[in-house]
C-alpha cells in the first residue's frame, strides 16, 4: 500500500497548526511518521531515528519562509541570532550524531515527555518574565548549544526555548520570536547533517533513505507544509485561540501515549 497521501496530510496538518497556534511541526510530526513507517513496516530499531530525521530536516526548508516574513516586518536581530549560531549549530549536530546511538525505546520516552510538558504548559498557557539582559560570549554559546542539543533530539526548530529564553534575557517578545525563527535555519541544518552521517553506517534502512532521513515522506511533508501554513495564519484571527490551544494540548498528550504504546 502506498502512503503518499498520508505523508500529504501530515505536511498539511503541521503547516496548518503552525500557522494557527505558532507551534513547532515535531510535536505533530514525528508521532504521525512512527505510525506511517510503523504500517510501513520500517526496522523498529531506527523507527523514531527516522522519524526525527526527517521531521528535522523539513525544518530546514520550512526556516526559511518564516525568517523570510519576520526580516520583512524588521522582526529579526541578526547580531544576537548570528551570536547564538556557532552554539547551537555544535549542540544541534552533537546531540543529532548521539542520538543515532540511543535505541529507539529510550529515544521515544524523552520524546513523549517533551510532549506532555508542552501540553502542559499550552493548557496553563505561561508566559516567560523579562527580567535579565543577554549573557556573555560563553554564555550565549552555552544557551545556543543546549536550544540546538534538544531541538535536534525533538525534530524541533527551537522556538519553544529561544524565545522563553530571550523574552527572559528582557528581548521584546516580536523580535524575540523573530529571532527565534532565525535560529531554526542552524538548528535544522546541523541536525540534519548529522543525522543523516549517523545513517550513512547503519545497514537496512528502507529504500529511499539518505541516512535516517526517509526522502520521499520528506518531499511530500514539505510541499504542503508550506503550501497550507498561510491558512492557518489567517484562520488564527478568526477564531478562539485559547480554546484550540487546550484542544490541541488534549490531543498531544492521546498523540504521546499511543506513540509509547506502538513502540513499547
Amino acid at each position: 500500500m502506498e502512503w503518499w497521501w498520508a505523508y500529504l496530510l501530515t505536511g498539511a496538518a503541521v503547516g496548518f497548526l503552525a500557522g494557527l497556534l505558532g507551534i513547532g511541526g515535531g510535536m505533530v510530526m514525528v508521532p504521525a511518521l512512527v505510525f506511517i513507517f510503523t504500517a510501513k513496516g520500517f526496522p523498529a530499531e531506527h523507527m523514531m531515528h527516522l522519524a526525527l530525521a526527517t521531521g528535522i530536516t523539513t525544518i530546514v526548508f520550512t526556516s526559511v519562509a518564516s525568517v523570510r516574513a519576520h526580516h520583512r516586518h524588521g522582526a529579526v536581530d541578526w547580531p544576537i541570532a548570528r551570536a547564538m549560531s556557532p552554539g547551537i549549530v555544535v549542540g544541534s549536530f552533537a546531540a543529532a550524531l548521539g542520538a543515532g546511538l540511543i535505541p529507539t525505546r529510550p529515544l521515544a520516552a524523552f520524546f513523549t515527555g517533551f510532549m506532555f510538558f508542552a501540553a502542559t504548559q499550552m493548557l496553563l498557557q505561561r508566559q516567560p518574565k523579562s527580567t535579565r539582559a543577554l549573557p556573555g560570549p560563553a554564555g550565549i554559546f552555552v544557551a545556543g548549544a543546549v536550544i540546538g542539543g534538544f531541538s535536534s533530539l525533538l525534530a524541533a526548530g527551537g522556538a519553544f526555548l529561544s524565545i522563553p529564553f530571550l523574552a527572559w534575557c528582557n528581548l521584546p517578545l516580536r523580535r524575540a520570536i523573530g529571532t527565534a525563527a532565525a535560529n531554526g535555519f542552524p538548528i535544522a541544518f546541523a541536525g540534519s547533517a548529522g543525522y543523516v552521517l549517523q545513517g550513512l553506517r547503519v545497514e537496512g534502512l528502507p529504500g529511499g533513505s539518505f541516512g535516517f532521513v526517509y526522502l520521499p515522506a520528506l518531499v511530500l511533508i514539505v510541499a504542503t507544509s508550506m503550501w497550507v501554513a498561510p491558512w492557518g495564519a489567517r484562520l488564527a484571527h478568526r477564531l478562539p485561540i485559547a480554546r484550540l490551544r487546550t484542544v490541541f494540548a488534549i490531543m498531544l498528550y492521546a498523540l504521546g501515549a499511543r506513540m509509547l504504546a506502538t513502540l513499547w
